[in-house]
């Protein structure tokens, strides 16, 4: 059986083997082993199939030495056949979970004294704007993790102070987290809030946590140059659900 061999040579698992054809062929990436006996005419194993279009693209799928065949086993005409290695993704970006950060958990932060009303494990400042895309679902997650959430939707009701209720709530909570957004930025209403979680923050009473939702560091930068250099999470990196069992972890941690 004639066919375009490439010795592909040892090559490391995630690494990208793009092939280039002229018409439609058969495609095999093997191991050595199975390369041997494909050329012997055995039963064999491999990854590919019948490409009809090109070029396309096989991860190898663990490390050793590897071949590509193509043949034209079952269809009319030639083909030619050109096989580059495309190298893999670099390994995913991820950040220390919290527990591991010395200034979260250094801090002797103690659970919050109730005054006239429920404590809470976590205050969430955010803008209107962002509840709908990530401050609700956050707000849950966390309630899910057990965590008993200062959230306006959960906290306020017809009549309230909100004022009041804000304050009380900013004081009796051990994590204040802060959904930095350009809307958040743009507002009034969530700065009253933030300089609260900040003052509470600097005198030990509090975690600052800042979330970090379709914005840029500098774009956070130009906001607030402290806030940049705070230990954050971004929505960009991190889902609600990870950023809420982190939260609970850090606490339980406490």
């Amino acid at each position: 059986m004639q066919f375009i061999h490439t010795d592909l040579g040892y090559r490391q698992r995630g690494e990208v083997v793009e092939i280039t054809l002229t018409s439609g062929a058969n495609v095999r990436l093997m191991d050595s082993s199975n390369f041997s006996s494909y050329k012997n005419g055995r039963r064999h194993s491999y990854h590919g199939g019948l490409a009809r279009q090109s070029p396309i693209r096989l991860a190898i799928p663990s490390t050793g030495h590897w071949h590509v065949a193509v043949d034209m086993q079952g269809l009319r005409g030639i083909t030619r056949a050109s096989v580059r290695v495309l190298p893999g993704s670099l390994p995913e970006i991820r950040q220390a979970p919290l527990t591991d950060v010395p200034s979260l958990v250094q801090r002797d932060v103690p659970p919050p004294v109730e005054s006239g009303g429920r404590t809470h494990d976590v205050f969430i400042s955010h803008a209107s704007e962002d509840k709908d895309e990530v401050v609700r679902s956050l707000a849950n997650a966390l309630v899910s993790q057990g965590l008993n959430v200062w959230y306006d939707e959960f906290s306020l009701r017809i009549g309230d102070s909100l004022r009041q209720k804000i304050d009380r709530g900013l004081a009796t909570s051990r994590i204040g987290l802060v959904v930095l957004s350009p809307a958040f930025i743009n507002k009034g209403w969530t700065n009253y809030e933030l300089d609260g979680i900040v003052t509470r923050a600097v005198s030990g009473e509090q975690i600052l946590l800042p979330i970090w939702h379709n914005i840029t560091k500098q774009q956070v930068v130009d906001f607030s140059p402290s806030l940049a250099d705070k230990v954050a999470r971004s929505t960009a990196t991190h889902t609600v659900d990870e950023i809420a069992e982190e939260i609970a972890g850090l606490l339980n941690e406490r």
